[in-house]
């Protein structure tokens, strides 16, 4: 009888030691989150990267919520979701609520500086017409080319409606005078592309914005398919003048001039979280704020979902397996977090 009251008193310390540890390995243990996710499919990687992380802290992770960038804002300054990791900034600032914008808070690095975006045209018929920017659409011969629905003007493909690059593209047209020359399509974005990897494969020429993290340049490969052109000018929204410097670029592969007058912010790319979530769970909050990728694993992912590995399922295994071929980062990441919590 001593002996087993022995033996019980020994696991009981045992048990005692130990589940500090435990605590400490799950920090959100049975703490619900909600997060978002944008709706264009080059955020789902990062998406699904954080939310296997929150889950190994503990957190019980919903669904995330697809959202249109202003329904975002709104939702995340409200509580209403927790957060999502596809801000653009400084693009996003004019989307975040003024009467609420102390709930809404900016952590991490994404990607710094990293959100690339601007014009492209065809390298072939750039050189045939001596396009180097937005400017040359105004000639007769330049429009004639590229207007696919013989409405007299080029077709441009663009953002979708309600996407933040879609003001600062209708910025240009009408400070660039481009309105009467430039027929902006604002489709689903995706569908838009996939016609314009079609259009560029049977030798027509092709117009269109796109960004860096993105399929688009994987397929239409800048410098041997596709040219950057500049905008006419350098000129800002006044949401964008704070990194108006951040419009020019150098370096840039595919460039029809170095430097490029892009006219769009090289972007951060960060995750955005309510305030009261990050403040009631430091694990998240230092989680969010280290995790980082590198552009070309984004790159690379999103071409393979554009291949057809585009289904949830499909994202998940993709996330998994960056997360075993980098499993030295990733706890890293995780003890970071864990250490918060203490």
């Amino acid at each position: 009888m001593k002996r087993l009251m022995t033996i019980a008193l020994t696991l009981l310390l045992s048990l005692t030691l130990i589940s500090p540890t435990l605590a400490n390995d799950k920090p959100g243990k049975g703490i619900k989150v909600q997060p978002a996710r944008a709706n264009w499919n080059t955020g789902y990687f990062q998406e699904a990267l954080v939310r296997a992380g929150l889950k190994e802290l503990g957190y019980k992770v919903k669904k995330p919520k697809e959202l249109q960038v202003p329904l975002f804002y709104q939702a995340v300054s409200l509580g209403d979701v927790d957060y999502w990791m596809n801000g653009w900034f400084p693009t996003h600032n004019q989307d975040i609520p003024k009467n609420r914008a102390d709930k809404v808070v900016k952590i991490g690095y994404v990607v710094k500086a990293g959100g690339l975006q601007g014009y492209l045209v065809s390298k072939k018929y750039a050189e045939q017409f001596n396009i180097k920017s937005l400017d040359d659409f105004k000639r007769p011969e330049v429009k004639k080319a590229f207007d696919k629905n013989g409405d007299g003007k080029a077709d441009l493909v663009g953002c979708e409606a309600g996407w933040g690059c879609e003001k600062t593209i209708n910025f240009h047209m009408e400070e660039y005078g481009l309105n009467d020359h430039i027929n902006t399509i604002k489709a689903g974005y995706t569908a838009s592309m996939a016609d314009t990897l079609a259009t560029h494969k049977s030798g027509a020429p092709v117009f269109f914005y796109t960004w860096a993290p993105n399929w688009t340049i994987f397929k239409l490969k800048p410098g041997e398919d596709v040219m950057w052109i500049n905008v006419p000018e350098i000129k800002a929204r006044e949401v964008e003048l704070p990194a108006i410097d951040r419009m020019t670029v150098t370096g840039v592969t595919g460039a029809i001039t170095d430097p490029l007058k892009i006219g769009f912010v090289s972007a951060d790319i960060r995750a955005v979280a309510n305030k009261d979530f990050l403040d009631k769970n430091p694990a998240a909050k230092k989680f969010l704020e280290v995790f980082k990728l590198p552009l070309a694993d984004i790159n690379e992912q999103n071409t393979r979902m554009q291949d057809g590995e585009k289904s949830q399922k499909k994202i998940e295994k993709h996330a998994q397996e960056w997360i075993k071929k980098n499993e030295t980062t990733w706890n890293g990441w995780l003890k970071a977090a864990r250490d918060a919590a203490k």
